[in-house]
């Protein structure tokens, strides 16, 4: 058994060089599980099966920016009441931070990914009918509380991979720019056909329920690992009360740890200007550009476009052009440039233009500041430092859009550019209090 357990270790290379050595218990196991690769074709399979799930989350997040303005007139809402869906989505995922440590303990990776998708299912029965808005609210609750699971296991699980894990989260992310990309086309299209708009999550639900069947499949042979800081579960009580305290000590060790918090404030930051942008721009051009509700909606494809472009075409150039530090300073500094320029201009083709760069310079971003902090970090805190940075990013992702939604009310729609320039500033200070990397030494 114990040879088993340290073969598995052994076949589980750092592909950076720059990674601590998975560290030893008392008795010669390894402190975290591998997270096993078994043979190189059940590793494709599940890492198309990482991109699908995140494939959903893109379409997720991306069809209320051309829904909004449908939403506000079917409830006969403002600004700030509509972007309370937002802070909803926000709980969820604060609120999975709290459980997702010992639900991975008790299901293992396999069975997280599983319930991910269920739980996207239950929100989106909830929208379809279009009940009344405080239900809404909670459905959208329930979906962040999905998404940030299956996130946080998704980011692991390619991090963790032996080989070429930064293109791998290139893909794995570059998924969700397509999706991300497709929803506004599909939203804006069958909205502007009559469908009502709550009609559209249907499309997502189908999404969802392959989801889990397909993760049940990939995953099916893989080890139930446990969080990192934990051995296989013991009858004993008191194993089992220490095995606890291993597992609250290890959270702690990543929460305060210098890498997660700047990591996390920058994604928070980063998901805080990319769902404001993708989820106000059109409301923006509707009231201060005067465009068409029915075509302007268009334009939010071209954010998720150039977002996508820019995980697929600039994220395989990160070495080339200096490695991720200089990168993600170079790619900020452009998105706030053609930021102001939306902000600027008052022309609707030159907007959506700007903004279609604003979100190329932006997609690389998320899988560089993936791949710094497994490059920063001990292994045993890869989980809960991703875990918790995926919760905090995903909660700016939805404070900032409900943030820009109750000064819209006040200031209108043009608010959405000040806050974004803002927030990307914020990502440059984090980016900048971050240790450089540093070969090992062999």
């Amino acid at each position: 058994m114990e040879t088993g357990r340290r073969s598995r270790t052994a076949s589980f290379g750092d592909s950076h060089g720059e990674l601590e050595d998975i560290p030893l218990d008392s008795s010669g196991g390894t402190a975290v599980q591998a997270q096993a690769q078994p043979t190189s074709s059940s590793t494709k399979w599940r890492v198309l099966c990482c991109m699908l799930l995140n494939f959903t989350n893109g379409v997720n997040d991306s069809a209320p920016g051309p829904l909004i303005p449908y939403l506000e007139k079917y409830y006969n809402i403002g600004y700030a009441v509509v972007s309370i869906i937002f802070l909803s989505n926000a709980l969820g995922f604060i609120f999975a931070a709290t459980i997702s440590n010992r639900l991975y303990s008790l299901l293992g990776r396999r069975g997280v990914v599983i319930l991910s998708p269920l739980l996207m299912v239950i929100g989106y029965s909830l929208i379809i009918p279009a009940l009344p808005y405080p239900v809404i609210n909670i459905a959208f609750f329930i979906n962040g509380v999905g998404m940030a699971l299956g996130l946080a296991q998704i980011n692991t699980f390619c991090a963790s991979l032996p080989t070429g894990s930064a293109n791998v989260l290139g893909l794995v992310h570059g998924a969700y720019g397509i999706g991300a990309t497709i929803a506004p086309l599909a939203a804006t299209s069958m909205v502007g056909k009559g469908v009502r708009w709550s009609f559209f999550y249907a499309i997502p639900m189908v999404m969802a329920v392959w989801n889990m069947g397909f993760a049940g499949w990939c995953f099916r042979t893989l080890p139930e690992d446990v969080p990192a800081g934990a051995d296989e579960p013991s009858e004993d009580p008191a194993a089992r009360e220490e095995e606890e305290i291993k597992r609250k000590k290890v959270t702690w060790e990543a929460a305060k740890h210098k890498v997660t918090i700047l990591t996390a404030l920058f994604i928070f930051a980063y998901q805080g200007a990319e769902v404001s942008i993708g989820g106000w721009t059109v409301s923006f051009l509707i009231s201060a550009r005067k465009g068409d509700p029915q075509s302007i909606g268009y334009v939010a494809s071209g954010f998720w476009g150039g977002i996508t472009l820019g995980r697929f075409l600039l994220t395989p150039f990160v070495p080339r052009l200096g490695g991720e530090r200089i990168f993600v300073f170079c790619l900020t500094f452009l998105a706030i440039i053609f930021e102001v320029l939306v902000w600027t201009i008052p022309n609707v083709v030159s907007n959506a233009v700007s903004v279609s760069l604003v979100g190329l310079a932006l997609g690389p971003l998320y899988p560089c500041v993936v791949t710094t902090l497994t490059k920063l970090l001990p292994r045993r805190l890869h989980f809960t430092s991703l875990a918790l940075m995926s919760a905090l990013g995903s909660s700016g992702g939805a404070m900032a859009p409900f943030t820009t939604g109750l000064l819209a009310q006040v200031k209108g729609a043009g608010v959405l550019h000040p806050v974004a320039c803002a927030l990307m500033g914020a990502m440059c200070v984090c980016w900048w209090g971050l240790p450089k990397i540093e070969k090992r030494r062999v």
